[in-house]
């Protein structure tokens, strides 16, 4: 297994400080990278009860697992468990879990004492790929994704693939959705890795899966350091987000499940506005990997949540669309431009 093997570490810098990333790793190694004395890990009930061993020795935090406690009042919880275990400004915080808990571990070191030191093992593939890296952390207001947050890069990654053995089907399915993504945007070479493989031979195959997570985490931490703050090429990693996050939680769809819808419709729209030829291929391979692609919707309901968007300017929304596979770019789209082409797609 490729675990028996020393883990390789690479540092990044990013504009506030380095952040060390830990491959190939092994949870045991986190003990060498920060005292058990002076840590608090964070972790769901889930990835608590799949590893109870690994967290023995620890001090630890376990959280009611889903999106629906990424909220402020988790966070209250969490920062009044902190002060009772005597958390101080030495204290580094581990966030153990996926993306939901990767997001409120990150947001509660960033405020806690106005800032402590925090790391990330992300355990399911999408926090591998996507929600561990970049330094995104927040918490949803209401049907409103990620409303309240802060840019803050953690301190390190580790990388311990072994994780994904006790990972539900439709967690593996969520993970590809952001695979996905990235090789839409990015990466057309991956587009053909992935046709060539299935989601059941990356699950047989740790060592495969863990070179394929290596590669999407390059994608994505390339494209955060030009551009750490979202001005320009970040954006893009938003593809398939936009109408995504507006269906997520209204639906209560899981986070793969609404991207893989949001990307269908952001090929629809790119194929409408920018003569994008490859819709069917990209369709086909999110439903080779499990993914929901067409799906019926209220659009005015939709729209209205976009107009609450981060991204969007007064009567218009920037999303991101598709020139080729591989080439994401950002096109400005009037709200009423946008709810025409969906609504066109509804009948």
């Amino acid at each position: 297994m490729h675990n028996l093997f020393p883990m390789k570490k690479r540092t990044f810098h990013f504009s506030g400080k380095p952040v060390h990333y830990y491959f190939d790793a092994s949870f045991d190694a986190l003990k060498k990278l920060v005292p058990v004395t002076s840590a608090v890990i964070i972790t769901d009930e889930n990835v608590f009860q799949a590893h109870k061993k690994k967290f023995k020795g620890w001090s630890t935090i376990v959280l009611k697992p889903g999106e629906q406690y990424k909220v402020q009042q988790t966070v209250d919880v969490v920062i009044d468990q902190l002060i009772e275990l005597g958390a101080d400004r030495q204290t580094t915080l581990i966030g153990v879990g996926g993306g939901v808990i990767t997001d409120i571990t990150g947001y509660v070191a960033s405020i806690y004492m106005r800032g402590i030191a925090v790391g990330f093992v992300p355990t399911s593939l999408l926090a591998m790929v996507d929600a561990s890296i970049g330094g995104k952390n927040g918490i949803d207001v209401g049907v409103y994704k990620n409303m309240v947050g802060i840019i803050r890069q953690p301190d390190f990654l580790l990388f311990d693939t072994s994780f994904l053995k006790s990972l539900p089907l439709t967690e593996w399915k969520n993970g590809f959705a952001e695979i996905i993504k990235h090789a839409a945007i990015k990466d057309a070479a991956l587009i053909k890795q992935l046709e060539s493989h299935t989601l059941a031979t990356y699950k047989k195959d740790l060592s495969l899966t863990a070179k394929l997570v290596a590669r999407n985490v390059m994608i994505k931490t390339k494209v955060v350091i030009a551009d750490e703050f979202e001005k320009a090429d970040r954006k893009l990693l938003n593809f398939g987000h936009t109408l995504g996050h507006a269906l997520e939680n209204t639906y209560e769809l899981s986070h793969g499940q609404a991207i893989s819808i949001g990307m269908t419709y952001a090929a629809v729209i790119a194929e409408q506005l920018l003569i994008f030829k490859s819709r069917d291929l990209l369709v086909a391979l999110l439903e080779k990997y499990g993914l929901p692609t067409y799906a019926s919707f209220n659009v005015s309901k939709a729209v209205s949540i976009l107009q609450k968007d981060k991204k969007k300017t007064k009567d218009a929304v920037h999303y991101i669309l598709l020139e080729k596979l591989g080439k994401g770019v950002i096109h400005t789209i009037p709200f009423a431009t946008l709810e025409k082409i969906l609504k066109g797609t509804q009948s």
